[in-house]
């Protein structure tokens, strides 16, 4: 039950995806625009990521901080029906993403130390899937919403009203863990589980027995250039994406929000595909491979972009690229609980904030300044490049 509130979050903030940048535009704004304020807002929830993180593992209270996240949300989007100014916007929207990642590290947290180790994938397959169908209801909402001509603080006020849910059912329904365990558990067996494998394999060689077990533990820091750089180009793509579609395809706003709903709801059906138990091994094998497939998935939209200038092909390819993601995340999420120490629960985020926040504006700038086409191919080779940094980090 505790899931709900996040639930009609991620309803509001799908129906938002798409309305923001269109709406930036709408009032004057440009694409550049459009990246500076996704760039720069993801660029200051680095900080707020880390520190989310660090003082909900340091005080051991993860509620207060989900419920700070969904009411400072609340109240800055009231903010938005007030301005037509695009540099007002912009600020209002990085002081909003500032707090809107609060509830990011403590919802990570609480799947871990809630779930054994056993667990952790089914569970976070669970919760984001559960909570992709809010973001997929907030974009058919988004459908009908510009389809009947709503005007814009209509809209905001809607978005508005579903935070505002978020923020109470979580003031009834989550609770904070009664003892917090688990994370420090998965550390200590890793260790034990390294000291019997080294052992083993001191044993074999010391006997004259050949061995091809080899002795080494997972590269931290090569492990997380790959999340960044997966960040990265998931931003570079999807910044400007809706102005692509909108502009380059000439497609309605409700046609725009169709497609992000296929995205979505492809999205969905990952998330619960994904639930059985993975050996540790099996887990990287396929998070590699699922990171090479977006890549090359991201390689053709650069071709369509070029020669095929029509709905269903894009339609299509964002459909298996949210499939992909959806595995990806789940099992992203579950490695990096067990690789990150205790008071770096914000990592996660951290890394993706820094990915996403030179994506969104490197993308938008790509595109306007030379063509969509160009961003594409530059999102594709830096999937290729998170594939390599996984690969090695084994």
């Amino acid at each position: 039950m505790w899931r709900v509130g996040f639930f009609f979050h991620e309803m509001a903030f799908g129906l938002l995806s798409i309305f923001l940048p269109l709406y930036v535009v709408s009032i004057g704004g440009s694409l550049l625009d459009v990246g500076l304020m996704a760039s720069v807002a993801t660029l200051l929830s680095i900080p707020a990521s880390f520190f989310w993180g660090y003082i909900c593992d340091k005080t051991r209270r993860y509620k207060r901080y989900i419920l700070i996240s969904f009411f400072a949300s609340s109240v800055l989007l009231c903010f938005f029906t007030f301005t037509r100014d695009t540099g007002l916007f912009i600020v209002i929207y990085v002081v909003m993403a500032v707090f809107h990642v609060a509830h990011e590290p403590p919802k990570n947290v609480l799947i871990a130390e809630l779930y054994p180790r056993e667990e952790w994938e089914k569970s976070f397959a669970f919760y984001e899937g559960f909570t992709e169908v809010g973001w997929l209801i907030g974009l058919v909402m988004g459908v009908f919403v510009s389809f009947l001509g709503f005007n814009s603080t209509t809209t905001l006020l809607m978005c508005n009203g579903l935070n505002f849910l978020a923020f109470a059912f979580s003031l009834f329904w989550v609770s904070d863990p009664l003892l917090i365990f688990e994370r420090g558990l998965v550390r200590i067996e890793k260790s034990i589980d390294f000291t019997c494998r080294g052992i083993t394999i001191a044993s074999k060689v010391l006997d004259g027995f050949p061995t091809s077990e080899s002795l080494s533990e997972e590269n931290l820091a090569l492990f997380c250039s790959g999340l960044v750089f997966f960040a990265f180009a998931t931003s570079t793509l999807f910044t400007p994406l809706p102005i692509f579609l909108a502009q380059n395809l000439g497609l309605a706003t409700s046609m725009v929000y169709a497609i992000y709903v296929l995205n979505s709801g492809a999205g969905v059906v990952g998330y619960f595909l994904r639930g059985k138990r993975l050996e540790l091994h099996e887990e990287k094998m396929r998070l590699q491979k699922v990171v090479i497939i977006r890549s090359t998935l991201a390689f053709l939209l650069s071709i369509f972009a070029i020669s095929i200038q029509a709905m269903f092909p894009f339609a299509l390819v964002l459909a298996f690229m949210g499939f992909t993601y959806a595995l990806y995340h789940v099992y992203a999420l579950s490695l990096t609980m067990e690789l990150i120490p205790a008071g770096m629960a914000g990592l996660f985020d951290a890394l993706v904030g820094l990915g996403g926040a030179t994506g969104a504006y490197l993308g938008s700038y790509i595109a306007q300044t030379f063509s969509f086409t160009y961003a594409f191919i530059i999102s594709g080779a830096t999937f290729f490049l998170a594939y390599i940094s996984f690969k090695a980090s084994s």
